[in-house]
């Protein structure tokens, strides 16, 4: 895209409310595109860069909501050659206001970029197939139109959580414009287990199954999955701001040096209080529980050997860091690293901001 002195002006910003018998449904919710933009704005103010926030057009005309920043305080020099930008990708539910404590720091040397990803925060929300295959296929065309549209030749690609897995795959299917690729406690890696058996010690052929899941426990998980993930923040109209607050108060003292109010809070509803859309095609790839159905695991093989990887996990996190060893056994540890940092859970970024930022700067200064 052309560059602009200015963000580029926002037509639609509000996205259109299906018009079904149930359009009473959003009025009974305390949430619009209106309030997302202004709950984001007022985080985005905290930005001390260059910024410039815009919808970018894809070739199929949905809307990627980008950010881009530049260190206003670099001298452009003519002669001084460009370094590779940094393409952040942010996880299930989430948006580009989570990478607050982030955005700053790691654009001092380089354009940074963070956008929405397809069906999340304020980018286009289209349907999803329900294969598992062509969902994840919607979510990496959208990313590869995005750098078409956008202009980049290549990139540091960095994703978190489902925002992982997806740049796995997109780094996979378009290694040539991937110059490292950095992975934040990545969701979908390992494969699901399968139920193990061991040998009795009175007869060797005999087998006993470990105890099974109770039936009332595997129907509620039954029940549960027939549903959208987030479908309750939904389903609780007007207790839906609260119930984020309740069950995630972890977001609100992450930033609270930011902000001392429900500001972030108030961020997780309205990005996932909207017309589902990417979280109808995360369920489409992921199994009960979570476990994905395509576990990338199976196809890191496919990775360049000589890509440069680098797999950064919380220490105190909830995704198991062994599957980063497992990806440097199949890759060879040349060009693969993993990187645990200490007291940190999933969201590594917002739990230890300035240790994340150090290691994503050394990185991106071993490209350029």
């Amino acid at each position: 895209m052309d560059p602009a002195p200015a963000p580029a002006p926002i037509q639609n910003d509000c996205e259109t409310e299906s018009s079904s018998l149930w359009s009473w449904w959003p009025s009974w919710r305390p949430t619009s595109m209106s309030l997302l933009k202004t709950t984001e704005s007022k985080i985005l103010a905290c930005i001390k860069n260059d910024l410039w926030a815009r919808f970018v057009t894809l070739a199929n005309q949905d809307r990627i909501w980008t950010l881009s920043l530049t260190n206003k305080g670099t001298p452009k020099s003519a002669e001084q050659a460009p370094t590779t930008p940094l393409v952040m990708v942010h996880g299930f539910g989430g948006g580009v206001g989570l990478w607050i404590r982030n955005l700053d720091a790691l654009s001092r040397s380089r354009t940074v970029y963070a956008f929405d990803l397809l069906g999340f925060g304020r980018s286009s929300r289209p349907s999803f197939p329900s294969d598992a295959a062509k969902a994840e296929e919607q979510f990496v065309d959208s990313i590869e139109q995005w750098r078409q549209a956008v202009g980049l030749e290549n990139m540091i690609l960095l994703g978190h959580s489902l925002g992982g897995y997806l740049a796995t795959s997109y780094a996979i299917q378009h290694p040539s414009r991937v110059s490292h690729l950095i992975l934040v406690d990545p969701w979908g890696f390992p494969e699901r287990g399968k139920p193990e058996t061991q040998q009795s010690e009175d007869q060797s052929t005999e087998t006993v199954k470990r105890p099974t899941i109770p039936r009332w426990a595997k129907a509620i998980v039954s029940i549960l999955s027939l549903f959208n993930p987030l479908a309750v923040i939904r389903a609780a109209g007007p207790w839906g701001p609260g119930l984020v607050n309740r069950f995630r108060p972890d977001f609100k003292r992450k930033f609270k040096d930011l902000f001392d109010d429900d500001t972030m809070t108030q961020y997780i509803y309205h990005c996932n209080a909207q017309t589902p859309s990417g979280e109808i095609g995360f369920r489409a790839m992921s199994e009960t529980l979570g476990w994905a159905k395509r576990p990338m695991l199976q196809r890191v093989h496919l990775l360049p050997p000589s890509m440069p990887v680098t797999m950064l996990y919380g220490a105190r996190s909830w995704v198991d860091s062994s599957s980063g060893d497992r990806v440097a056994e199949i890759r060879g540890k040349a060009h693969t690293k993993l990187l645990l940092v200490d007291d940190a859970s999933h969201h590594v970024y917002a739990d230890q901001p300035d240790d994340f930022n150090r290691v994503v700067e050394n990185i991106c200064k071993s490209v350029d």
